[in-house]
């Protein structure tokens, strides 16, 4: 069998891997707050994630031919195929690190890190232009707009609601968050199960099988998004813990308030920009702003800090892990 062929099945593979890990690292970015109001029983929240992830994959091909084109350019055949795979195996090693610390971290940081790392160690070309235009920049303006609008719509919500009685108030909360959560479940597919596609899009295109610009198959879609409903439904319990609970205290106001702001800042993302923003990031500041509402001591910016610099060195080490799996990884050419 054609060595080739062999490398971008290995490949593919490790994408659909890495989906899965995402799927249940990232699961809290859906559900965390619905299930800490108990406005959705865990295992239907979770249920409902793993819809909305599926559903949304379909949705996110913009973002997917950003991640397969627009970030790096790789060689042909095998070598390119086996930077790949190097990169994938440092966003993996990644995820399961920050998970079994229960640390929000970005999944698609951890992606983008391990490709660059891989990239550079390969002697490839890194497109700095498309990392700082489609990654760089919407990691920095998307947590502030995603506080801003957090921290507006909540004192909105409070305005509105000003005369409402609280129990009253708080079931039909809990039962907009249905919607609201639905709509993060969703916004998630469109980003991080795009973000698989456009990683076998890249493999494929690197090996040969598939020619830039030409409508991405329906199976890839089936894929990415199943490996990724399948992560989510899995849980990812420590993570949920920490969204949910260790950074404010979410009332039912609080969750939907969040989980809106959030959803919209994933959705104009991805149909204006196709920009591959991190979940994460946008939901972890969106509860940051939210709590803030309720004064300097409603966020346990222990936590929130504890956090931020999870974000701040992830793509750096996931760079660092994906170059360290290529060193052994090239003599398999």
């Amino acid at each position: 069998m054609d060595s080739v062929f062999i490398a971008v099945a290995v490949c593919i593979g490790a994408a659909l891997l890495f989906g899965y890990t995402n799927g249940f690292h990232d699961s809290a970015n859906a559900i965390a707050t619905s299930i800490s109001t108990r406005a959705l029983r865990p295992r239907v929240a979770l249920g409902m994630a793993a819809l909305g992830n599926f559903v949304g994959a379909h949705l996110g091909g913009k973002v997917a031919a950003t991640v397969a084109s627009g970030l790096v350019e790789l060689p042909g055949g095998i070598d390119g195929i086996l930077i790949v795979i190097a990169g994938l195996l440092g966003a993996i090693a990644w995820n399961f690190t920050t998970w079994y610390f229960g640390l929000p971290t970005s999944s698609s940081h951890a992606l983008f890190g391990g490709m660059v790392g891989a990239t550079m160690a390969g002697g490839a070309v890194v497109l700095w232009d498309g990392i700082v235009d489609k990654i760089v920049l919407p990691t920095i303006v998307s947590p502030l707009v995603g506080f801003t609008l957090g921290f507006l719509v909540m004192i909105a919500v409070y305005w509105l609601f000003r005369r409402g009685r609280p129990d009253k108030l708080n079931r039909g909360f809990r039962h907009a968050q249905t919607a609201s959560a639905a709509a993060m479940a969703i916004g998630h597919g469109m980003q991080d199960a795009a973000k698989v596609m456009g990683i076998i899009i890249l493999a494929l295109s690197v090996g040969g099988y598939y020619t830039e610009g030409a409508p991405i198959p329906e199976w890839v879609y089936l894929a990415s998004a199943a490996v990724m409903a399948a992560g989510t439904y899995a849980g990812g319990w420590r993570i949920i813990k920490t969204m949910g609970r260790k950074i404010i205290d979410l009332g039912p106001p609080q969750g939907f308030a969040a989980e809106t702001v959030a959803s919209a800042v994933l959705y104009a993302n991805t149909f204006l920009l196709g920009a591959p923003i991190s979940t994460t990031h946008t939901i972890t500041s969106a509860i940051m702003g939210v709590g803030s509402t309720g004064g300097k001591r409603a966020v346990r910016w222990g936590v929130a800090r504890s956090i931020v610099i999870a974000w701040i060195i992830t793509f750096p080490i996931a760079a660092l892990v994906g170059a360290l799996f290529y060193l052994p990884i090239q003599f398999l050419a």
